[in-house]
């Protein structure tokens, strides 16, 4: 295919701010995990698909199969009013004690062929 790009599983993105490597990242639409420390206008790599463990709302119960929103510091089941963007889907319980959820990135709403 002559317009082919790339498999989109990583995409550069310029830094919005200093980020570490594994800190949730988003600029604009595009929503990933830092592959690597950067600092703000600098070039980062952010991985758009997997599963990752990410920071949560310590005060919330989270299921396998809840949806999960960014608050701009933890992933929480309160979709708020479009100012929360979609982090992806949890793959493994986390109680409410816990500062630290499984999820699948992006994964809400996706299916299969038909």
């Amino acid at each position: 295919m002559k317009n082919y790009v790339q498999e989109g599983k990583t995409l550069t993105v310029t830094a919005p701010s200093a980020v570490t490597s594994g800190q949730y990242v988003v600029v604009g639409a595009i929503r990933g995990v830092a592959a690597y420390d950067a600092a703000s206008g600098e070039p980062v790599e952010l991985a758009t698909e997997g599963v990752f463990m990410l920071p949560k709302v310590a005060a919330e119960d989270i299921a396998v199969g809840d949806l999960l929103y960014w608050n701009g510091t933890a992933c929480t089941k309160t979709p708020g009013t479009g100012s929360k963007p979609l982090v992806g889907v949890a793959v493994k319980p986390a109680a409410a004690a816990t500062g630290i959820v499984t999820v699948k990135l992006g994964a809400a709403g996706q299916t299969g062929p038909a």
